[in-house]
């Protein structure tokens, strides 16, 4: 007798619906929310890998999948999601339906943050059911990603009829669908990249000056600080703001800019590009007075 059956709890795979789903692309991403769905009870029973690494993540994560080309993967499957490279995805796609790869009736889902559902017209054209899920998370690759799902937010585009589907499998998958307009998808996904890619360089930049300055390791001291700053900003906005920007302390700012500028001019670029950025939004918020402001202006345009 199985786990399941002793304990009660249901086979994920004894439910209603459940589907033949293929992967085209092993990436991080395509790999995990193929994962994902297995762990929903659904089958991946094909998935197509270019690379070692992308076929080693595909035997460790649904190793009864045939490992086969992209059409034979269409050919197999219910519902396939089309995990590559943004810039590859609309020729894929449109060389898949020209071929006959893709049938009416099939799902066909892709997790790209830049684009909609207009990207699968080709398939949609020959009846095709397009759905968009974007998991708003960064993976590694490996299993541990998968507790990242859970409480995870997906931007899903989807046709109208189909907006029941799309949200059924974010739900399977342990995400919180989020209905995101076909036309809104570029300024969505340049606001999470503008986040999350642009938070990375900017912690690094700051780990590399503490460096600079002797702490030996910078990561633990910043843990708190950024964990705390994140926190605040999530929860209270421009209000969060701390620091010499937003008090108007011009003499700082100036000590910063001479202190940055010999260790690092591009990390000083990116220092008076985020301060005046912090004081034009605190001027708009009258946290900060204009007098000062014109002050803090001349400070971050002083010689370093």
């Amino acid at each position: 007798m199985t786990g399941s059956a002793m304990s009660g709890a249901p086979d994920p795979g004894s439910r209603p619906g459940r589907l033949r789903v293929g992967v085209v692309g092993t990436g991080r991403v395509g790999s995990i929310l193929g994962a994902a769905l297995a762990a929903a009870g659904h089958t991946v029973v094909a998935a197509s890998a270019v690379s070692d690494a992308a076929r080693a993540r595909a035997e460790a994560l649904f190793p009864a999948a045939a490992l086969v080309p992209p059409p034979e993967v269409f050919d197999a499957a219910d519902l396939v999601l089309v995990a590559v490279p943004d810039d590859a995805l609309a020729d894929l796609v449109a060389g898949l339906a020209a071929t006959g790869a893709v049938r009416a009736g099939q799902l066909v889902v892709h997790p790209s943050g830049r684009y909609g559902v207009r990207v699968l017209d080709p398939a949609t054209r020959v009846g095709a059911l397009p759905l968009a899920l974007h998991p708003v998370m960064t993976f590694t690759g490996t299993s541990l990603d998968l507790g990242r799902l859970v409480g995870c937010s997906f931007g899903v585009t989807a046709p109208d009829p189909l907006r029941p589907v799309a949200e059924a499998l974010v739900l399977e998958m342990g995400g919180e669908p989020v209905w995101v307009q076909e036309s809104a998808r570029p300024l969505y996904h340049a606001a999470l990249a503008h986040g999350s890619n642009h938070l990375v360089t900017l912690v690094a930049q700051t780990m590399d000056l503490l460096t600079e300055a002797g702490v030996a390791d910078p990561g633990r001291m910043l843990a708190p600080l950024l964990g705390a700053a994140l926190d605040n900003a999530l929860r209270s906005g421009d209000a969060a703001t701390t620091g010499p920007v937003v008090r108007g302390d011009a003499g700082t700012v100036l000590d910063h800019v001479r202190a940055v500028g010999p260790v690092s001019p591009e990390i000083l670029a990116t220092y008076r590009a985020l301060a005046r950025a912090t004081a034009d939004r605190a001027l708009a918020s009258h946290r900060l007075r204009p007098e000062a402001a014109e002050a803090l202006l001349d400070a971050l345009a002083g010689e370093p």
